[in-house]
């Protein structure tokens, strides 16, 4: 039996999700603008040929020029975002963070 080659160590984020709260802008050590943001996903989808309802809320982050464009969101408005997961600062959950945001 062969070992399964080893796949490379990727971070990668893509959900369409909606905005479920969003804080104000504010700026990092840096200068940079940041933004915390709640986002719900739903969907269906299929698992080892089963139909599965999926539900998941997850905390994010905007950080630099993408912070401003997701800060014009609506609450409630759905879109597609794009980034990678990093561990909360306390260490007890993830943060999503978003990098890129549909048009």
């Amino acid at each position: 039996m062969s070992a399964a080659p080893a796949l490379p160590a990727l971070n990668r984020l893509v959900l369409q999700a909606k905005v479920q709260e969003r804080g104000a802008v504010r700026y990092t050590p840096a200068g940079l603008p940041a933004l915390d943001l709640g986002l719900k996903h739903e969907s269906a989808l299929t698992e080892a040929g089963q139909l599965r309802r999926v539900s998941v809320e997850i905390r994010a982050v905007a950080i630099g020029e993408i912070a401003q464009r997701v800060a014009r969101l609506e609450i409630g408005s759905e879109t597609g975002f794009a980034g990678f997961l990093t561990a909360q600062r306390n260490g007890r959950g993830v943060v999503f963070h978003v990098t890129e945001m549909a048009a």
